[in-house]
């Protein structure tokens, strides 16, 4: 037998140019398991296909766990105890009947009866694990009547997944819930407008989360959808070397499927919360009625029209102080709902439509200019057009506190705060963001990083600097600066024109340039035109 040659070959060293294209046309493991499920969806609606994928992804991942947590008390010399509910709770672990493992799925997976059998499993899964109560689809499978082939296919596809956390190293759970994530996000851009509701765009919750800092304490969202707003808040406590037990997490989500996916995302990555007993409207049925928030992140629905009737809600106390919010639209609702939520420390930030900063119609002008006057409002941020699947109308961050005065924050002395009574921050961030594709925009980690640093700076953290007003990007402005453009909070107001860095070349020269250039382009036209009249007179429609 030749033996195999084992001098080395010599390699070019890749350029840049063609190492940016390898990277480009190179798919991630979330691109590839996406194609293959998206590829496989057929004619069934994306906003029911993704219960479907989503559903299978969290019984691949929690069977996985099951089987590992199983593995280690047969080592451990307790295999008499591998089917004892107990066994598993006692390290987070969701015990699995047999017919519930996926690796008893995956043998059926070509079964005419699969969904069926996919149905029955999740049913057990939640019946032995009361934490998981409401949270998986309920006979969903079967009633969708997907072809069986395309469902065994999908199984098959999605057994991939833990291959590949071997791969690059990460723990299963990370890569679950990156894949999970990934999901979510193609859903929602899948359904685009007039769905995508129940996911926020990665870099919006990503600046909220840097902006309000989430160490410790009480975080809630009052419209959680899936739950993208916590799961930011733990990577951010994670990322700073902070502890996740130092958190508790409440939330609320009123669309049923919905609050399942929020709760096996938050399943999936081990993030403890209460979401309410059941979904519920957080207007009509608050399921924390005696909750004081420290952090209130959240992305409520925009411009909701006909959220209370005329005559209900009228004297809630969560308006107390101010007017009843119109029946109209919900934002100012919203906005005096997290107010009614926030601890004496807390602080809350949120998305909202550009209206809302700017509008007088049905008494909102008079709740804004209450709020104003009450000094909870903390710092505006103008935010560039196209970051969202559901709308292209450009949004805006509010962010609200009750105390504005000197804090000192017990065990980060490096974000003590100075005392800002009477003062408000304004940011102008639409120019901020790049393009990733056709027509959504995204946040870059800098942009990120100088809009949270400016906030910091500004608020008097020792890490972030000394703060500045920079002419069209940010401005402090005192309450007299609002009163005097009539209570309207739009930023652009504030913080003027950017500043036009001087080129050195002399106006005379640059204006001389510009005529030649204009004369030259005139002269073009001219000839382009002769050029017209004489093919149009070819064709025999000249005059």
């Amino acid at each position: 037998m030749a033996k195999k040659s084992t001098t080395k070959t010599a390699t070019t060293p890749k350029t840049p140019k063609a190492q940016k294209k390898e990277s480009k046309s190179k798919k991630s493991f979330e691109q590839t398991l996406w194609d293959t499920a998206d590829k496989l969806r057929g004619s069934v609606e994306s906003s029911e296909y993704k219960h479907v994928v989503l559903s299978l992804i969290f019984l691949k991942f929690v069977s996985d766990r099951f089987e590992k947590r199983r593995a280690e008390l047969v080592t451990q010399g307790k295999a008499n105890y591998v089917d004892m509910v107990e066994f598993y709770t006692m390290q987070n672990v969701f015990y699995l009947p047999e017919d519930s493992r996926w690796s008893t799925i995956v043998k059926q997976a070509k079964q005419d009866d699969i969904a069926v059998r996919i149905d029955s499993a999740l049913h057990a899964v939640e019946k032995n694990n009361p934490s998981l109560k409401g949270a998986l689809p309920d006979n969903y499978f079967s009633r969708m009547g997907i072809d069986v082939a395309k469902l065994a296919a999908l199984i098959d596809s999605i057994n991939n997944i833990d291959t590949v956390a071997d791969e690059q190293g990460e723990s299963e759970q990370d890569i679950v819930g990156r894949v999970y994530e990934y999901f979510l996000g193609k859903f929602a851009a899948t359904e685009g407008k007039g769905g995508g509701e129940f996911y926020t765009p990665k870099c919006v919750v990503n600046l909220l989360a840097e902006m309000i800092e989430p160490y410790s304490g009480k975080i809630y969202d009052p419209c959680c959808g899936s739950g993208g707003m916590f799961v930011q808040s733990v990577k951010f406590i994670t990322s700073h070397s902070g502890n996740q037990k130092d958190i508790s997490i409440y939330g609320q989500e009123q669309t049923s499927t919905t609050y399942k996916l929020a709760k096996m995302n938050l399943a999936i990555r081990g993030i403890s919360t209460n979401l309410g007993e059941v979904p519920a409207d957080t207007f009509f049925k608050d399921q924390h009625p005696d909750l004081k928030a420290d952090y209130i992140l959240a992305n409520p629905p925009f411009n909701l029209k006909a959220w209370r009737g005329a005559d209900e809600l009228t004297d809630d106390p969560r308006w107390s102080g101010y007017d009843v919010p119109p029946a109209g639209n919900a934002n100012y609702g919203w906005i005096l709902h997290m107010i009614s939520k926030l601890s004496e420390n807390g602080v809350a930030g949120f998305v909202l439509a550009n209206g809302s900063m700017s509008t007088s119609t049905s008494g909102e002008g008079a709740i804004r200019q209450k709020i104003i006057e009450n000094d909870l409002v903390d710092c505006m941020i103008a935010l560039p057009g196209q970051l969202f699947y559901t709308t292209q109308i450009p949004v805006c961050l509010w962010f609200l506190t009750k105390r504005k005065k000197a804090r000192q924050v017990k065990g980060h002395s490096e974000l003590n705060q100075r005392d800002r009574v009477g003062e408000t921050l304004f940011i102008d961030a639409r120019n901020h963001g790049t393009m990733v594709d056709r027509t959504h925009k995204e946040l870059t980690e800098a942009d990120i990083s100088e809009i949270a640093r400016t906030y910091h700076a500004w608020r008097g953290e020792s890490k972030d600097g000394e703060y500045e007003d920079k002419p069209g990007f940010c401005k402090s402005a005192t309450l007299a600066d609002i009163q005097a453009n009539d209570y309207v909070l739009t930023p652009g107001r504030y913080v003027g024109a950017a500043a036009i860095e001087d080129d050195g070349i002399p106006f005379e020269t640059k204006m001389n340039d510009l005529t030649a250039t204009l004369y030259q382009q005139m002269e073009e036209t001219q000839k382009l035109d002769q050029t017209i009249r004489k093919n149009l007179e070819a064709l025999g429609y000249g005059k």
